[in-house]
């Protein structure tokens, strides 16, 4: 295997960590909201908040290097258009399911429609962020705007309390910061990663400690669990909320490239390689699933949460490959000719390569 693989293969099963994350906690507070009740997963997600999204971001972040040089046709519909086309694509298809199941009228699935272009849509947020981010950072590059310069104003908008009433600039105030550190940070990554594969010892040490002080942080200080929304210890205090991000993010690096020396857990890692593909789509087998099966009279908020999140993993990827098999709605995977910019045009694949 060489450097390149073994680097693209850690990468990717951080992606899957990250994508696994993402999927417990949607599975787990929407649990707790239907049943009132909490169980094991809610306190695995309360101990990964400080960290679960901005390692998303920042993951996102690391090979920025690779394209934002190019010119910006080519940058934006690399990393710009290629978010927003699947972004458009799965809110439709969210918003039609939706009003389509509740049997509100056709008027109110173009309002919420016209209203996403402005407001990211559901879980569907990220993606819109990943354009928007990509963007900004593509023209405070052009601009020369020193790293260290942006760097240090994406840490006082991450500090701040930004509420502006605008879910956009909100979360690009919280989540800038992260992505912009994988691009800066990269390479520091890279040889963290480096030195953890050949100090495996060493770094379960490390993780542990790290283990130790983020459940400190987190469940101590006025820690609160509750079904939906957990309210954070000493990790919620602006700053330290900041440094556990970026070290919990650090961690999760240092447990991919560990985890990618294991043969049989390659499931996780091809699992990241299709990261988008179950972002846009496990949303909808989520919900369904969760209904059927309180429905049948399962509300134990542990088994419950285990079985939704199952689900809403292996359904998407499921559909992926019936449709790479059958070569029927590729479009819902992979961006079709006409949805890149003129001169531009090729097919890319659902996740981005660079």
């Amino acid at each position: 295997m060489t450097g390149t693989s073994k680097r693209l293969d850690w990468v990717d099963m951080a992606k899957g960590l990250s994508i696994f994350l993402v999927v417990m906690m949607y599975a787990a507070s929407s649990v707790g909201e239907d049943t009132g009740g909490v169980g094991a997963l809610h306190w695995a997600i309360a101990f990964a908040t400080p960290f679960r999204m901005p390692e998303f971001f920042l993951i996102s972040g690391l090979f920025l290097s690779q394209v934002i040089d190019r010119p910006w046709r080519t940058f934006a519909d690399r990393r710009v258009v290629h978010y927003l086309y699947f972004y458009a694509l799965w809110a439709v298809i969210h918003i039609v399911f939706k009003v389509g199941l509740l049997g509100a009228s056709p008027l109110g699935a173009l309002e919420q429609i016209a209203l996403a272009t402005v407001q990211p849509y559901g879980v569907l947020w990220f993606i819109y962020m990943l354009a928007l981010v990509s963007a900004v950072s593509k023209l405070l590059h052009d601009w020369r705007v020193p790293h260290w310069a942006v760097l240090g104003a994406g840490a006082v908008l991450q500090m701040a309390p930004v509420h502006t009433g605008s879910y956009a600039l909100d979360q690009f105030a919280e989540y800038f910061v992260f992505f912009y550190a994988g691009y800066v940070l990269a390479p520091l990554l890279f040889r963290l990663t480096a030195w953890a594969v050949d100090h495996a010892g060493q770094a379960i040490a490390g993780l542990g400690v790290w283990a130790v002080v983020n459940a400190a942080l987190v469940f101590l200080g006025g820690f609160q669990m509750h079904p939906i929304h957990p309210v954070m210890g000493l990790a919620g205090l602006p700053g330290v909320h900041l440094v556990l991000a970026l070290v919990g993010t650090a961690a999760l690096c240092v447990i991919a490239a560990l985890l990618a020396r294991l043969h049989w857990m390659d499931w996780l890692r091809w699992m990241g390689a299709h990261s988008l593909v179950i972002y846009v789509a496990f949303v909808l087998p989520l919900g369904i699933s969760r209904t059927v099966l309180i429905k049948l009279g399962l509300d134990e908020p542990t088994l419950l949460t285990l079985l939704t999140m199952a689900i809403a993993i292996v359904s998407p990827l499921v559909l992926y490959w019936v449709v790479r098999r059958t070569e029927l709605g590729l479009w819902l995977f992979e961006r079709p000719d006409w949805a890149h910019l003129p001169g531009t045009a090729r097919r890319a694949a659902a996740v981005p390569a660079e």
